[in-house]
């Protein structure tokens, strides 16, 4: 006897569609050997605050003992205008403005991947101790009178060098965020106390230029520190956008990372030693500045949503705006003058303790 078959067809919405590579929101563009997905949302996002961060930089320039009106600052930077104009933009006011915008890149970008690899976004360079072991290789630098071109090489090996000690404590089968950071917070008291010993033990007159550049400044910048920080922006900026994708894979936790076929220690540690590079460049030129790369990547995170190559560098835009406009308020519009690392901790500070109240409500 022939069998019927009473099943019921599944709806047209059951059956498996064939794959795409198309997803909401998203561009593709391909060439012959590149395939290339654009967040056309971020895109957008970054675009404007391209825009803002222009009208900023312009504005900034404006500003000082010899006013420059808006639109003629502009034509002095495409190099238009007076001899004096193009004297005070071109040569004492852009380099300035460029090394803030730089230096709020860096930070930006280096708090992503540490936050992103603790899976905490209470964790940043300058609370776990790598901000610090630039900080003091940096002083040891200029206190012994050795050559400056060679200082961001000093602060990135004392940045790597805080970051393997804190990974090697931290490594129990693994590294928690919990313990790294904690361990990361005591390396960085030991390397403090190691700062002041040094502070203390050499005559003020030789400590003095290390002591005002540990307060986190950017007064003096020069066309040479915009061209170190530039090139570590071209070198690195392409790898740590190549290991967004790695780094969204570890968010899953190791075990998961490990079954996507990852080698989990050699992906931490190439994302350690990129966040270590922003760091130490941006350490390097302006001393250490608190509480950006613990802000800004928190505030792109919510706005853009989840951590990519796309987010990343909507992330360094903002610490672009936020370090510039913490500049020109030090600068400009305070009762005295401040370095800007002075203003970024007045602002950072508070953050971190709201932070650090959300984390503990939504843990109850």
């Amino acid at each position: 006897m022939a069998s019927v078959d009473l099943s019921v067809p599944p709806p047209p919405s059951a059956v498996a569609a064939p794959p795409s590579s198309h997803r909401p929101g998203h561009a593709t563009i391909r060439t012959r050997h590149l395939a290339l997905r654009i967040n056309v949302r971020v895109l957008g996002l970054t675009l404007v605050a391209l825009l803002v961060l222009g009208v900023v930089g312009i504005w900034a320039m404006t500003l000082g003992s010899f006013p420059i009106p808006f639109m003629d600052v502009a034509r002095a930077v495409l190099g238009e205008g007076s001899d004096d104009q193009m004297f005070v933009v071109r040569t004492l006011r852009l380099p300035r403005v460029l090394s803030a915008v730089l230096i709020g890149m860096c930070l930006a970008m280096s708090g992503a991947i540490f936050q992103g690899l603790a899976r905490n976004p209470l964790v940043s360079p300058d609370i776990i101790g790598i901000d610090a072991g630039a900080t003091v290789v940096a002083m040891v630098w200029i206190i012994s009178g050795r050559p400056y071109s060679l200082l961001p090489v000093g602060a990135f090996i004392g940045a790597v060098t805080a970051a393997a000690i804190i990974y090697g404590l931290s490594w129990k089968r693994g590294v928690s965020a919990s313990r790294l950071i904690l361990v990361g917070i005591g390396v960085g008291e030991v390397i403090g106390a190691f700062s002041t010993y040094v502070t203390l033990k050499f005559p003020i007159e030789v400590v003095r230029p290390a002591i005002v550049w540990t307060m986190g400044s950017i007064y003096g910048s020069n066309w040479r520190d915009v061209q170190i920080l530039l090139g570590c922006l071209i070198i690195v900026t392409p790898i740590a956008v190549s290991l967004m994708w790695k780094l969204r894979a570890l968010q899953l936790g190791n075990d998961a990372a490990r079954s996507l076929g990852m080698s989990l220690e050699a992906v931490q540690g190439g994302l350690i030693i990129t966040g270590c590079a922003f760091a130490a460049s941006a350490v390097a030129i302006a001393g250490p500045i608190g509480f950006v790369a613990l802000m800004i990547p928190h505030i792109a995170r919510m706005i853009a949503g989840p951590m990519s190559g796309s987010v990343l560098l909507f992330t360094a835009v903002l610490g672009a705006i936020f370090l510039l406009v913490s500049d020109v308020v030090g600068q400009h519009y305070l009762p005295v003058t401040l370095p800007v690392g002075v203003v970024t901790a007045a602002v950072g500070a508070p953050y971190f303790l709201f932070l650090m109240y959300r984390s503990a409500k939504l843990n109850m």
